[in-house]
């Protein structure tokens, strides 16, 4: 009696087996975007280390900052200008106030002040529509300018290329985008992630 239950047991065991599963994981980047991103993640790590350069050398001298072109400074600061303004940005977004285009730039939308958040109302309310586009316009001017810079450190690359870096900028805001988020799909349309 006992061989019938652990026969059955065997005889389900062996009877059922896994489906042999064969995953092939394939990059979705091109070579362009594979390109754009080491661009762009070179001049974030450039940022990190202008902000960390000692003014003396290790003799305790004073040192002279490396030779960079004016180009370079001005992507710097760029990217430094995007950093400063990351949590306006953010509370913009919350806002909806703002959105990510499908160019890699921020389109801005009605400023509504009713029906605000608590945590957002003195944000809200205090922040003036002159300053709100200003803010919005050093943010947009400063991402043309590292699209430029990404341009000009490739190559491969010229000012033809800019709509196809555009769009990779946009599909790496999209990402970065978060729930709640007002984005722009390639169609054009608006709609909230």
């Amino acid at each position: 009696m006992k061989m019938l239950p652990i026969g059955i047991i065997i005889t389900i065991f062996t009877g059922c087996t896994l489906a042999d599963v064969n995953v092939e994981v394939i990059s979705e980047r091109t070579a362009l975007e594979n390109q754009v991103l080491g661009s762009y993640n070179s001049l974030d790590s450039q940022m990190l280390l202008t902000a960390s350069v000692r003014g003396v050398d290790s003799s305790g001298n004073i040192a002279r900052p490396p030779a960079h072109s004016r180009e370079y400074k001005d992507t710097i600061g760029a990217m430094q200008t995007i950093d400063f303004h990351s949590d306006d940005l953010e509370r913009f977004k919350r806002l909806g106030w703002v959105g990510e285009n499908n160019q890699g730039l921020l389109e801005t939308f009605e400023i509504e002040t009713a029906d605000v958040p608590e945590p957002l109302k003195d944000f809200a309310v205090n922040y003036s529509s002159y300053e709100f586009e200003y803010v919005i316009s050093q943010i947009n001017r400063s991402r043309e300018k590292i699209m430029m810079q990404v341009i000009y450190m490739n190559e491969n690359l010229n000012k033809s290329d800019l709509p196809a870096v555009k769009k990779i900028f946009s599909k790496i805001n999209l990402d970065k985008a978060k729930p709640g988020d007002i984005i722009q799909t390639e169609a054009g349309d608006w709609v909230t992630k």
